[in-house]
């Protein structure tokens, strides 16, 4: 997204994509730039985000291809509108408490809870800025629970970055052991016994015999302390 203008296709205000539309001439039309988005979002919950493309979505909402670009200039201008609308979906607190790591590990449950809704938009979010108005809200939060430890700027926002990434990280992997087949488990079980066997890897044979089985929200919040453990240790008097 770097360098890349995000203005409304022509006959808009000259504004950008998330700039209200003004009221089109003549009678009122079927579409808006919200319907064509929530379509879109629907389409990619359904299918993925593979399915999503201009000339599907006219023809679901029942109009022709070109008439989608009245109202948004290209899929990757939708792909963006629709990354940011679902981080619409969640609350946050206008101003950070002064808890700064209680606002931080909620900025994570938030982008991970937007994440196991949606999961196409773990694929879309990476390398992603945060320049739609919800994505900025959430980032000016991040931000300004660290204000207060008078860092710099530009580790403040690389911090913020580093939730972001520790999310998309445990969401893609979780993705992927759900992906599994479920009998993979039973076709490792020859696997294992010859690692036992021989005898080579006792520290990773003790853990397949003697490990807690964790469920998905405990894996996640373990490794999310440990980040916030990190930028404890950055923090002068946390």
């Amino acid at each position: 997204m770097a360098g890349r203008d995000v203005r409304q296709p022509e006959g808009g205000n000259g504004g950008y994509l998330w700039d209200e539309e003004p009221p089109p001439p003549g009678p009122r039309p079927l579409l808006s730039r919200r319907k064509v988005v929530e379509a879109a979002i629907a389409k990619a919950d359904a299918e993925g985000v593979d399915a999503v493309s201009m000339r599907r979505l006219a023809t679901g909402l029942g109009v022709g291809t070109m008439t989608l670009y009245r109202y948004v200039p290209s899929k990757d201008d939708l792909l963006v509108l629709m990354n940011d609308a679902v981080l619409g979906e969640e609350e946050l607190p206008e101003s950070p408490s002064e808890d700064w790591r209680a606002d931080l590990m909620r900025v994570m449950r938030l982008q991970r809870s937007v994440a196991r809704r949606h999961p196409w938009w773990v694929e879309t979010a990476v390398g992603r800025p945060p320049i739609g108005p919800n994505a900025l809200r959430i980032n000016e939060f991040a931000l300004g629970a660290l204000v207060r430890f008078d860092l710099d700027i530009t580790v403040m926002q690389a911090l913020v970055a580093l939730l972001k990434s520790y999310v998309l990280g445990a969401v893609t992997a979780r993705l992927a052991e759900e992906g599994v087949a479920a009998d993979a488990g039973d076709a490792l079980v020859p696997w294992a016994r010859r690692l036992v066997a021989e005898g080579r890897h006792p520290l990773t044979v003790r853990y397949m015999a003697e490990a807690e089985t964790w469920d998905d929200d405990r894996t996640f919040q373990f490794g999310a302390d440990r980040v916030l453990d990190g930028i404890s240790a950055m923090l002068p008097g946390a």
